[in-house]
């Protein structure tokens, strides 16, 4: 596992390939056959794509073990590569504090999609901040903590299924009039998923505020007095203790292109700028960093107790 985390800090998602866009293709091919106006075909669909990834990854754990520990430990390593997106994060981040530094609002709204489907056209460079800090937070806890957790848990099965499952809430996991029933179970399996990784990256955010000349006690007081608040389970835990992290508020008026959403504020003082998006990112960086670490001791220790 420690080894995918580091491939992913110094290779970052592979340019052609990637698995997780190859299952894309391959979610959107059944979404055509499958889809239906009524939960019981989402329920299908999330049910095949989401437990045959799983599968696969039962099979592919089984036969590494069978090559011995190096091939095991390969196989996991590339499992891992293949399902963090903490990189890339960082890097669409950095891209984004740099057009805002510069001034360039139009190259940072059409940046943003890349980070979230939200309306960018009428945004103004604070709400270009605010929603890049937003989502980095999100993102941090779906892309690097919660697969690293279930991998802990679950190995290479773990890994995969998990990634299935948060792709297929990104894909048709959506409140808009196509999707608000055929996407009911994938949306539900991801909020269930993250209900206790979500929760562990609010309190690695206040743990690990400080490095980045943050904030840990207004981390933990905004996670505890906000995040219940947000309509999101999972993602107003991170982005409420993010908010505190940093000293700033986020939440209000978000425009998706199905729907307008009046979202609460979380967090005190000043709106977020360009800073704000640098610290952000440093602060995803820390705790993917710190969340690697402990996956690994917890993989020890789970294979300490097995054995026992």
């Amino acid at each position: 596992m420690l080894l995918g985390v580091a491939a992913d800090a110094a290779l970052g998602d592979p340019r052609r390939g990637h698995p997780v866009a190859g299952f894309g293709r391959l979610a959107q091919t059944a979404e055509r056959v499958l889809h239906r106006d009524e939960r019981a075909a989402g329920v299908l669909y999330s049910g095949l794509l989401v437990g045959g990834t799983a599968a696969l990854g039962v099979l592919a754990d089984r036969a590494a073990r069978r090559g011995g520990p190096a091939a095991e430990a390969a196989v996991t390593a590339l499992a891992t590569w293949a399902v963090l997106g903490g990189a890339s994060l960082a890097d669409e981040g950095t891209a984004m504090g740099r057009l805002l530094d510069a001034g360039d609002l139009d190259g940072a709204r059409g940046r943003l999609a890349h980070l979230c489907g939200r309306e960018a056209a009428h945004l103004d460079e604070q709400g270009l901040a605010r929603a890049t800090v937003e989502s980095l937070a999100e993102n941090t806890s779906d892309a690097v903590v919660a697969p690293l957790v279930w991998g802990a848990v679950f190995g290479v099965p773990g890994l995969l299924g998990y990634r299935a499952a948060n792709t297929l809430d990104a894909m048709v996991g959506h409140r808009s009039p196509h999707y608000l029933r055929f996407g009911w179970a994938s949306a539900r399996l991801d909020d269930a998923l993250n209900l206790g990784p979500a929760r562990l990256a609010a309190v690695l955010t206040a743990l690990c505020a400080p490095v980045v000349g943050g904030s840990a006690g207004g981390a933990w007081r905004t996670w505890r007095r906000d995040a219940s608040a947000h309509p999101s389970p999972n993602a107003g835990q991170i982005e409420a203790a993010f908010a505190g992290a940093l000293q700033i508020r986020l939440g209000g008026r978000t425009v998706y292109g199905h729907t307008t959403e009046q979202r609460p504020i979380m967090g005190e003082g000043r709106t977020a700028d360009a800073g704000d998006v640098r610290r952000s990112v440093e602060l995803s960086r820390v705790i993917g960093s710190v969340t690697g670490a402990l996956a690994a001791v917890a993989v020890v220790a789970l294979g300490v107790r097995r054995r026992g």
